[in-house]
């Protein structure tokens, strides 16, 4: 008992440690953005500042119109200049719009994960908890039934004990989606990088981790399953021996002389029988425990397993439905913008139209005064 206390002190201080080492993480990145956003800032006004600088050169300009070659020589330059100003500062904002979407796709990511986290939270289903109520209030396998259950299923929950149950310590959640992915890509080392995408809350590390701790956990559980077959065959084997025993000795054929010898002898032979029988009967009472006990045991696995499979399927509707309603969402957004840049681009047109009618004007009083 006390070893468990000990164990869980230790898993609140790690949680501990993780937790402030994130959130030392999260305020360093929260003010890098924060300088980046001043500097994106500073540099926009720095170039809107230019071109109206030169929008306004441009218009003085025209005040005073000269009706010489390299008077309009300079007003086309200087219009070239504006305009090449203005197509860089957009080129500029639409690489800038476009980081900005990828950003706001990672932390919409990270805002999901991190909800449906604490969904599962909420609910109580963290497989961590669940691990050390299993780890504080059951006597490890080995103690059980030591000498019942074939020496790779032991392996196997003593493997489940120490590491977390059967998603390694990760929440349901973080562990589905590994898996989804590990299984798309058949175990590929390529599929970390996509697990990173699905799990932006976890590391590189951490995903390896994983990765080679489901490993063993297949091979484990592929062993126990192959040997409590081997187990039952073995076990039926024995039990049909058994039968055959205690068949044999009730077979027995007993004499039925009256001589005192022949007496001494019969009872000899009667109590090998009665013993006989006795050691089968025992025999075959321990198979059945033993039988028993493991088909209690896995039944009650499987009864968890079923239960976890039924969570699952759960949480994988409620992510459905939510990934449907930021989907919708996006979309809308993107109605949106769509029908903003519309209206930018008409207005912008309209300017254009303007200015080129203005220039074409002036270009024609120039013309008239060069003739």
């Amino acid at each position: 008992m006390m070893a468990v206390l000990v164990l869980q002190v230790e898993f609140v201080l790690f949680s501990f440690k993780i937790g402030s080492r994130k959130l030392v993480g999260l305020r360093k990145q929260n003010s890098y953005a924060q300088q980046k956003n001043l500097r994106i800032r500073a540099k926009i006004q720095q170039q809107l500042a230019k071109i109206h600088n030169n929008v306004k050169k441009l218009q003085y300009q025209l005040k005073d119109v000269k009706p010489t070659p390299d008077f309009v020589e300079k007003l086309r330059e200087m219009m070239e200049e504006i305009e090449n100003a203005i197509n860089t500062f957009k080129e500029e904002q639409r690489l800038i719009y476009e980081e900005l979407i990828k950003e706001e796709k990672t932390t919409n990511n990270e805002l999901n994960a991190i909800s449906r986290k604490i969904d599962l939270w909420a609910l109580g289903n963290s497989e961590t908890e669940k691990a050390f109520r299993a780890i504080s209030s059951k006597v490890p396998v080995d103690k059980v039934i030591p000498s019942t259950l074939p020496e790779e299923v032991v392996d196997f929950e003593k493997f489940l004990q120490q590491t977390g149950g059967r998603q390694g310590g990760w929440d349901d959640y973080d562990h589905q989606n590994f898996v989804k992915v590990r299984n798309k890509h058949k175990g590929k080392p390529a599929f970390v990088e996509e697990v990173l995408e699905y799990l932006p809350g976890r590391t590189q590390d951490e995903v390896q981790q994983h990765e080679n701790w489901y490993q063993k956990f297949l091979a484990l559980e592929e062993r126990k399953k192959e040997s409590i077959q081997n187990w039952k065959s073995k076990k039926q084997q024995k039990k049909e021996e058994i039968f055959k025993l205690k068949e044999k000795v009730d077979n027995i054929p007993l004499p039925f002389h009256n001589k005192p010898d022949d007496n001494q002898k019969q009872k000899e032979e009667q109590r090998k029988k009665q013993k006989l029988a006795v050691e089968a009967w025992k025999k075959q009472k321990s198979i059945e425990m033993s039988m028993k006990c493991a088909s209690s045991q896995l039944k009650e696995e499987e009864e968890k397993e079923k239960k976890q499979l039924k969570e699952r399927q759960r949480q994988f509707k409620l992510k459905l439905l939510l990934e449907s309603y930021t989907q919708q969402k996006k979309e809308q957004e993107e109605v949106l913008k769509l029908e903003k840049e519309i209206r930018e681009k008409a207005e912008k047109a309209d300017k254009r139209k303007t200015a080129a009618d203005e220039i074409s004007r002036f270009q024609e009083r120039v013309s008239k005064y060069i003739s």
